[in-house]
């Protein structure tokens, strides 16, 4: 591997818009990275993502069309 071609890799402190932080490595300058969201209050890690159930092309032109008796 070529030598001083590869940015400084060091511990930062992430620290989350709703107030959770951790230490993680990072080549970003500083020691602390704000983020908007973490995996304590993003939906899909915390349960409350909300499915939509929607049908696929098919069953809404079948739905559209559909012969009435």
């Amino acid at each position: 591997m070529k030598e001083k071609i590869h940015p400084d890799y060091h511990e930062v402190t992430m620290v989350c818009a709703c107030g959770a932080s951790f230490v993680t490595g990072s080549t970003k300058k500083g020691d602390v990275v704000k983020v908007d969201v973490c995996s304590e209050c993003h939906p899909f890690y915390t349960g409350k993502q909300k499915h939509t159930e929607s049908g696929g092309r098919i069953d809404k032109f079948n739905k559209r069309f559909a012969k009435k008796n």
